[in-house]
């Protein structure tokens, strides 16, 4: 074909798109108050809905921020609950990567690290940072390269070889102001000199991976040793698969290799060998919740879509004049539809440009919310992929919600049209039918969001009512970790001694103890037998254990059941006591008094106590067998939190606190303070968030429902205005009137009720892994849906109705 001829036939086509596109804009800006109410509304849709797409992108689809990470995998030891399941021994990790054939590499860091292990001195106001240990391959393995210096050398990797830090690029930026000249210096690190080996780079981020709510601030090199390998299970394992090898070959030979290396070293602890992806391991606990959200989502903007549908056709309506007219000038059926559906999606795209403004502003909101521990959160932006799913959903609604307009443009009713009489015609009935059938399914929808917000609210609430085992309420804690000058267990416990007694000076100071893990935590495990008892295999008990001092189990609240707490005659010279909880006291020595008995934690130690479960782990999780060690008894004890239950307020009790331990903690850092409350809110975190997130789409959606229920009652008073009259002039009351006008609407939302509870029905099933304490068949969530929803259709339907009873008989009969 002669390109000048196809070009010339290109050219009117191209014309008539922006024939209408212009005639779009032009209309679009004479009805003003219409435009901004769609454009709002679109923008509300779109802006939510990408924000929750920046999420899923950032923790499911967006891949993990390391070289190839589809080849990184989780190496866990066992199922069970605790670090001390999930890691293993340096033994076990040197065995494997000597012995495999399936990992390019395989590295591991310490997973006992803790939260402001490291106080940094000497340089302004102390400061205690997070740190996390790693071997010397870890971030090769991952594919991380220093921004500035070296990664750690074979000497500082090894057992009391030279003390070297890496820097996160956060830390050195805010506390250093990105200074170059940092790298190689030295830093006062817990009282000693560390040489900077060097920064990391911005877009490292460990803790949004395997820590999500805390942050790294330093990185120490961790000798993998004889002497660390008798720690016990301490290290979490990352592997990278050769080139072509799959999962399951791999998981195949970390079986074999696992039970090589147990029936080899018997003295070692057992390792079974758990498999996982490593971005399964990151994202898996919270990917059930955020395919909850991202169908939400869906529902959300196929709201958007009815409701917008119905305010096209009842503009629709007002339009039918001008498009005869157009019909008669010419304008065929099709190039009408297109018009349509042309200021559908210019609606549509309006709308988006405002999502994208909400979204980017919601997106900095979520990254920026460190209390929240879901992985990968602080990578939560709106990029490219971001803008993208707004441009789809822009079209994909502009056309769905233009689409039932479009399909309403008249063929043959030009005469009528002309003449006004389509208000009881066959188009006029067709529009009402689907004007409801739109306000029913958006009932409907709403129904399914608002069963789904209040099952996960329910939940929630039972969450904040469990028994944690301690009470939160005015008990609050800092770190007190003892400095190198107290090197030995002696000068340890004359350290603890003194610093109890000072705090307990404090006027209202109730109680105060000390412990080396606070509840909600790190964890580890022990392995906690009776005293001359014979296990079979996978029967072992094994507990948490805990140090504390005397007054920590008086300052948590942690009920005493049977026997004594732990006291000031535990020292090192007195017969080793234990105290255990209710759990464990039932599992060594069901229906016996546990009180005197002997168990071997830790070497033999007598039950002197028997104490109140805790939930540990999590709140949703039971406590399992708990023991709890004195502290005078314990030796080389780096990492302690003082807890304190006090009638002060706490800023208040902080600076007192400050002020009583100054003498004898004279850098204690005045930001380490913090309330037991903020521990627990920061375990529910991750379900508050998404129940945040879901409750603000079921209300959104219940406003979305009401205007569409109010749009349609209105436009149906407006059309039945004559009728109104009529019945009025023939002696029909204002209230018979009301009722019958609000019986029509509770009826629409009755049909919409009934589908939205056989679907969420169905779909509350899917919930059921998010659920806590309440049944996905809940009757509270179930019948309290309707009573909601009624209310709200009955109030869209009120003020239509109201007006309808006010109508003038004489002007509504003239009118017509």
């Amino acid at each position: 074909m002669d390109p000048i001829v196809s070009d010339t036939r290109r050219l009117p086509a191209l014309d008539s798109i922006l024939q209408d596109l212009r005639y779009t804009f032009r209309t679009l800006r004479r009805d003003s108050g219409f435009t901004t109410f769609a454009v709002l509304i679109v923008g509300l849709g779109i802006g939510a809905s990408a924000t929750v797409f920046s999420v899923v992108d950032a923790l499911l689809l967006r891949p993990l921020p390391f070289h190839e990470p589809e080849r990184l995998v989780w190496i866990a030891n066992h199922d069970t609950s605790g670090l001390s399941g999930q890691t293993t021994q340096v033994g076990h990790l040197l065995d494997l990567r000597e012995h495999n054939q399936s990992f390019s590499d395989i590295a591991g860091y310490f997973a006992f690290y803790g939260v402001g292990d490291n106080l940094l001195s000497g340089q302004g106001e102390p400061e205690r940072l997070s740190g996390v240990p790693v071997s010397e391959n870890f971030f090769q393995l991952l594919g991380v390269k220093p921004q500035l210096g070296r990664l750690f050398t074979s000497e500082e990797c090894k057992w009391h070889g030279p003390k070297a830090v890496l820097l996160s690029h956060g830390l050195w930026t805010r506390r250093f102001g990105a200074d170059p000249g940092i790298v190689g210096g030295t830093l006062a690190i817990n009282d000693e000199p560390v040489t900077v080996a060097g920064v990391l780079p911005a877009s490292f981020d460990l803790a949004s991976v395997f820590a999500p709510g805390s942050h790294f601030d330093l990185y120490f090199p961790f000798p993998l040793s004889n002497e660390t390998n008798r720690w016990g299970n301490t290290m979490a394992i990352v592997g990278r698969l050769k080139p072509g090898v799959t999962i399951g070959s791999a998981q195949a030979e970390l079986r074999i290799l696992a039970g090589q290396i147990t029936r080899a070293h018997p003295e070692r602890n057992d390792f079974e060998g758990k498999l996982t992806p490593l971005a399964e391991h990151v994202s898996g606990r919270i990917r059930p919740a955020l395919l909850v959200l991202a169908c939400a989502v869906g529902v959300v903007m196929l709201i958007v879509c009815a409701n917008l549908s119905n305010l096209l056709l009842a503009r629709t309506a007002t339009r039918q004049k001008e498009i005869a007219i157009r019909t008669a000038l010419g304008a065929g059926r099709r190039r009408l539809i297109r018009q349509m559906l042309t200021e559908g999606v210019a609606l549509s795209c309006c709308g988006a440009a405002l999502g994208v403004i909400l979204s980017a502003g919601g997106t900095r909101i979520l990254a920026r919310l460190e209390a929240v521990s879901i992985p990968l959160l602080g990578n939560v932006r709106t990029d490219a992929t971001v803008l993208a799913f707004c441009l789809v959903a822009a079209v994909l609604t502009g056309v769905v919600f233009g689409l039932a307009p479009a399909l309403q443009v008249p063929a043959n009713a030009l005469h009528d049209v002309l003449k006004d009489t389509t208000r009881g015609s066959t188009a006029g009935k067709s529009r009402n039918w689907i004007r409801g059938t739109l306000v029913v399914s958006e009932i409907a929808f709403a129904c399914v969001l608002l069963v789904s917000a209040g099952l996960l609210v329910r939940s929630f609430l039972r969450v904040l009512e469990v028994n944690l085992g301690f009470r939160p309420e005015h008990t609050a804690t800092i770190r007190v970790d003892p400095d190198a000058s107290y090197a030995t267990q002696a000068q340890q416990n004359a350290y603890f001694d003194d610093l109890l007694r000072r705090v307990r000076d404090i006027p209202g100071m109730e109680a105060a103890g000390l412990t080396d893990a606070l509840p909600l935590g790190r964890n580890r495990s022990w392995g906690a037998p009776a005293k001359g008892q014979v296990y079979p295999p996978g029967k072992f008990p094994v507990a948490f254990v805990r140090v504390v001092s005397d007054g920590y189990l008086k300052a948590m609240g942690i009920p005493l059941i049977a026997g004594r707490d732990i006291s000031e005659r535990d020292t090192p010279s007195a017969e080793p006591a234990i105290v255990i909880n209710q759990t464990l006291a039932r599992t060594l020595w069901p229906g016996q008094n546990a009180i005197g008995q002997m168990m071997r934690a830790c070497g033999e130690r007598r039950v002197v106590g028997v104490v109140g479960d805790v939930r540990h782990l999590a709140l949703e999780q039971g406590s399992g067998m708990e023991m709890y060690l004195p502290m005078r008894q314990c030796r080389d004890i780096s990492s302690v939190d003082l807890v304190v239950r006090a009638s002060l307020p706490p800023a208040e009790l902080a600076l007192s606190v400050r002020v009583a331990l100054k003498p004898i903690a004279p850098n204690l850092p005045g930001k380490d303070f913090r309330t037991l409350q903020q521990l627990v809110d920061k375990a529910v975190s991750p379900r508050r968030f998404v129940v945040l997130l879901l409750g603000g789409f079921a209300l959104f959606a219940l406003l979305l429902a009401s205007l569409g229920i109010y749009g349609v009652v209105s436009y149906g008073v407006n059309q039945r205005t004559q009728e109104i009259g009529i019945r009025m002039a023939l002696g029909a009351s204002a209230s018979r009137l009301q009722a019958s006008i609000l019986a029509q609407t509770l009826g629409l939302a009755a049909i919409g009720m009934l589908m939205g509870a056989v679907a969420s029905g169905v779909l509350a099933r899917a919930l059921g892994g998010l659920l806590f304490g309440v049944t996905a068949t809940d009757p509270l969530t179930f019948l309290g849906m309707p009573v909601v929803l009624a209310l709200v259709a009955a109030a869209a339907g009120y003020l239509p109705a109201r007006r309808a009873s006010r109508i003038d008989p004489s002007i509504a009969l003239r009118a017509n």
